[in-house]
């Protein structure tokens, strides 16, 4: 067995985990929709059938003061028994074990009952909550139980108390968010009684053979959170109280450091739940940036950990566990850590999916069924669009052709796996290296087919797939030696001098600014450079884990850049909602100048010349870094239906107004499920 740590079974008493690999809570907006929990259940049961240990559901609030906003779900009376059993029968017919998040969102919440320990606003929410009396904590905690005692009846394995991220049992926990003088504050031992008595009054009303697992936060990354002292008292007394398992949850939503995104390194938290690991008997869960079974082995291997918490891994490849059990990790669909398709879509009101995977979430929607008659298929292009039109297609039993006029696969993701941070994108591709053979695509490299050969090869239909080229602006002078695109300063196909103008403020140019200003680090180093430049104390000592004045020090760069943009706006407009202010922060340390609300004049042997205000202005510089979008590079297509042809256009070739992984792969996905 290539993973026995990760594949071996977890007894914890009264039950059996089938392996440790755990399935974290994420917030899906299905429990919005129509439907909603029959979407959920099929979403859930898939992740079962892939093997998953333990599935933990998203949150569902025990109160309506505990919602997160208006439309979410609650799960406070008996009628809603019949619903939350969808769940758990969907995830039990494929015999996996599943709990139920008990979510109380306190001064996060985005309605107008927002309610708290005090009111204290937090720094990312206008709203101020209103503290609740002694009374009210006293029925908050008789919710908690009742919606365990319900989850119980509705044939859920256990629940999870949501103790971290801070959520309103954190709240209580934190001198940031707590300054209560009664029993519900002041002193860390009174601070933490509303968790405790939470643990114990839930136990009483579900009994032993239920599983009880407590977030707890083990690193709180904000100032006035809890110390490491604070944390490892908490975790012995959750214990005593009574719970199975302790998840592991880091930093708050408001902390100024980054926790999940692809700039954090993998298992950059193992040091923090190492320790609470150490201070307990009970299983302790590691969780934040595992999405690899070597990985996850290597910590549950080495005592750090009992179990490896994954949520958005399981969102890209439901079958993580089975593929790993199978020795086939080299097919698992690696979670990329982009947030593009899950955690952005919450923020705006979306439903998550995933871009390498968009069948995440709509289950219900896609069926994967055998063609009827199976037909030759020329995909043109392997870029991430193509690629996901290729796989689909085979899958089904179609007879597929993949071209691709580079000599490797991957489009634009060869230019995004070179940034500093986003070599998981590497992962996508090791994918689809190991599943278009196995599934009999055959791969031609260097292959630029012209359309009088696609028309006269038989194919039953033709899939264009080629993508995008840079955009090349219109100013004087754009074709000089000190001119160059965005993917010849990726790649390394031209050299970048020591001043740098970027022509070009979205997402391209902030990766190619984030590239030029960092050195690459082996993979040794990078969790210690990570720790040390966003200023987090491993030791925990100080009250929230954060080092003083770090986040303000200046980053060194070996270049000095200048971004420049047509646009007035404020920079970075375009970047993703919950990815975008690590890229700013970063740039902002590296002292990077950003002007917006420019004309270019001209380029020549000084540099840039370009007019502001009103104002013409020079900018001496070695290099100038054209990242002013793309175009859709569709002459084949032109010429295929010139010829009478009928091809199928897709991903960048189809629309390059914003270049997007996500639109690519689902397009594609979606045209090689329905030929």
């Amino acid at each position: 067995m290539s993973f026995p740590h990760l594949l071996q079974p977890l007894d914890l008493g009264f039950t059996t985990l089938q392996n440790r690999v755990f399935m974290g809570s994420m917030h899906t907006r299905l429990e919005h929709e129509e439907g909603g929990m029959a979407r959920l259940a099929a979403f859930y049961g898939a992740r079962a059938k892939g093997e998953t240990g333990l599935i933990i559901t998203g949150g569902f609030a025990p109160n309506d003061a505990a919602l997160l906003g208006e439309g979410g779900r609650t799960f406070k009376n008996a009628s809603q028994i019949p619903e939350q059993r969808l769940i758990a029968d969907a995830v039990h017919r494929e015999g996996g074990k599943v709990c139920l998040q008990i979510l109380h969102t306190g001064r996060y919440a985005k309605h107008d009952n927002i309610v708290g320990p005090s009111n204290i606003r937090s720094p990312i929410n206008p709203r101020v909550p209103r503290p609740l009396t002694a009374k009210e904590v006293e029925q908050t905690i008789e919710d908690y139980a009742m919606t365990a005692a319900l989850s119980r009846e509705a044939g859920y394995d256990g629940v999870e108390l949501m103790g971290s991220e801070g959520y309103f049992i954190h709240q209580f926990l934190a001198p940031r968010s707590n300054n209560r003088s009664d029993e519900w504050g002041g002193s860390f031992e009174s601070r933490m009684r509303l968790p405790l008595e939470i643990i114990k009054r839930v136990r009483q009303r579900v009994g032993k053979d239920f599983i009880v697992v407590y977030r707890i936060s083990v690193l709180d990354l904000v100032e006035g959170g809890n110390t490491g002292e604070e944390i490892l008292t908490l975790a012995r007394a959750v214990e005593q109280a009574g719970v199975d398992l302790l998840n592991s949850g880091i930093g708050w939503h408001d902390a100024p450091v980054p926790t999940i995104v692809y700039a954090v390194p993998r298992a950059t938290w193992r040091f923090a739940v190492a320790k609470v690991k150490q201070a307990v008997k009970i299983p302790v869960v590691l969780s934040n940036r595992i999405n690899d079974p070597a990985v996850a082995e290597a910590a549950i291997a080495s005592g750090d950990a009992d179990m490896v918490s994954m949520a958005r891994p399981l969102l890209a490849d439901p079958h993580f566990a089975k593929k790993a059990r199978e020795g086939r990790a080299d097919e698992i669909n690696t979670c990329i850590a982009c947030n593009q398709a899950c955690l952005d879509y919450i923020f705006v009101n979306k439903v998550c999916s995933c871009l390498v995977n968009p069948l995440a979430c709509h289950e219900t929607e896609y069926a994967m069924v055998p063609a009827a008659a199976p037909k030759k298929i020329a995909v043109v292009g392997a870029g991430p669009a193509g690629l996901a039109c290729a796989a689909a297609a085979a899958e089904r039993g179609h007879q597929v052709t993949l071209f691709e006029a580079s000599g490797e696969i991957g489009g634009q993701f060869n230019c995004a796996r070179r940034i500093p941070g986003k070599e998981e994108f590497n992962e996508t591709l090791r994918y689809y290296r190991a599943r278009l053979p196995r599934l009999g695509v055959k791969i031609k490299l260097n292959t630029r087919p012209g359309a009088a050969e696609l028309a006269s090869g038989g194919y039953d239909q033709v899939v264009v797939a080629t993508g995008v080229t840079p955009r090349i602006p219109d100013i004087p002078g754009i074709r000089h030696p000190k001119v160059v695109s965005y993917a010849e300063a990726i790649t390394g196909a031209k050299p970048v001098g020591k001043r740098v103008a970027i022509v070009g403020m979205g997402g391209i140019g902030y990766d190619v600014a984030e590239m030029l200003c960092v050195e690459p680090l082996p993979e040794g180093q990078r969790i210690a450079a990570f720790l040390k430049e966003w200023g987090v104390d491993t030791e925990n000592r100080t009250q929230g884990g954060l080092l003083t004045g770090i986040l303000q020090t200046p980053l060194p760069s070996p270049r000095k850049i200048t971004m420049l943009q047509r646009k007035t706006g404020r920079p970075g407009g375009t970047l993703g909602l919950t990815t975008g202010w690590v890229l700013k922060t970063r740039l902002q340390r590296h002292q990077v100048e950003m002007i917006g609300g420019v004309s270019y004049d001209k380029i020549d042997d000084e540099g840039l010349h370009y007019t502001v205000n009103g104002e013409r202005k020079a900018l001496v510089v070695d290099t100038v870094v054209v990242c002013a979008g793309q175009e859709s590079s569709r002459e084949l297509y032109d010429e295929l239906v010139s010829l009478g042809m009928k091809p199928a256009l897709i991903g960048g070739a189809e629309k390059a107004a914003e270049l997007d992984a996500v639109y690519a792969i689902r397009e594609g996905t979606r045209l090689g499920m329905a030929l």
